[in-house]
């Protein structure tokens, strides 16, 4: 009966008009449109400037759901707790999980710092499926883009040799840039975050992440937790502390004191999240400037 009812909804896309495609990030969204072209419209949800952790699930996202033909979402819990409140207001069963028209896209990356132990909300907004933020890695964007890709074809298949094509071009346009951005190991750079939002980028540069200011996402950092990152800063000689630009930089400004010769850098972690980053390739270009320097 499923496959039954799969089938049939595969049918009611609209392959002769654009693809209404919507994204939960504006990092998805530019990958998307990236593949598809002219050959779809498409929208994030979630802004470059917000958290896509905390994002209101608004009747506006409902009504823009009900009309989408593919929704692609992070998963690995990023959205949970918006997200599936959207997808059963909009009524739109082909957008469900599991259905044509939800493409997830952790589904196609090796997600780092798994725990399948159970985790208490008690420690705060903790993902046990695995690091979500892989989108601020160039190599896992191929990925993904790879994935989209494959899926665009299911659904218009009479553009298969132009998705196929655009994914080939972003692919080799973005190895030209990792080739570039790879430099970026030779400074064997060790940074502070606020959140593991840069994982997979600092994994893709060779850059030691030693500590983080939120212990427990989304619970603030005790006084004894400061301390301990200010005598490891001084210890290691780590002179950046990286924010992203949704985060308050409070706690920074209280270790510079304490090492007045520290860097605080407030960076973008999405698409348009900075007036001038309008795509994952100047994302990945401002983020190897503003964190490397070169």
């Amino acid at each position: 009966m499923k496959k039954l009812l799969y089938f049939m909804l595969l049918l009611t896309f609209n392959v002769e008009a654009k693809l209404n495609v919507i994204a939960t990030t504006s990092n998805l969204a530019s990958l998307v449109a990236e593949i598809g072209g002219d050959y779809l419209e498409v929208e994030s949800l979630c802004l470059g400037v917000q958290d896509p952790h905390f994002l209101e699930a608004k009747p506006s996202y409902i009504f823009k759901l009900s009309r989408a033909d593919l929704l692609v979402s992070i998963g690995a819990g990023l959205e949970v707790g918006w997200l599936p409140l959207i997808i059963q207001g909009s009524r739109n069963p082909k957008i469900r999980e599991g259905f044509p028209g939800h493409i997830i896209a952790s589904n196609f990356v090796e997600l780092l710092e798994q725990n399948p132990v159970d985790i208490s909300r008690s420690e705060g907004d903790v993902h046990p499926e695995g690091n979500p933020h892989f989108m601020l890695s160039p190599y896992q964007a191929i990925k993904v883009a790879n994935g989209i890709t494959q899926k665009l074809v299911d659904l218009d298949n009479k553009n298969k040799k132009i998705y196929e094509k655009n994914f080939l071009n972003y692919k080799n346009k973005l190895l030209d840039h990792i080739a570039k951005w790879e430099k970026l190991r030779e400074q064997k750079l060790k940074v502070v975050s606020y959140h593991r939002t840069l994982t997979y980028f600092y994994k893709d540069f060779g850059i030691e992440n030693i500590d983080v200011l939120e212990p427990k996402p989304g619970i603030p950092p005790s006084a004894s937790h400061i301390i301990g990152i200010i005598n490891k800063m001084k210890k290691l000689k780590v002179k950046k502390i990286i924010i992203e630009n949704y985060f308050d930089d409070t706690v920074a400004k209280r270790i510079k004191k304490e090492i007045p010769d520290i860097e605080i850098k407030i960076v973008p972690v999405a698409v348009e999240g900075k007036k001038g980053i309008r795509s994952t390739f100047d994302l990945y270009n401002y983020l190897v400037k503003e964190i490397g320097s070169i």
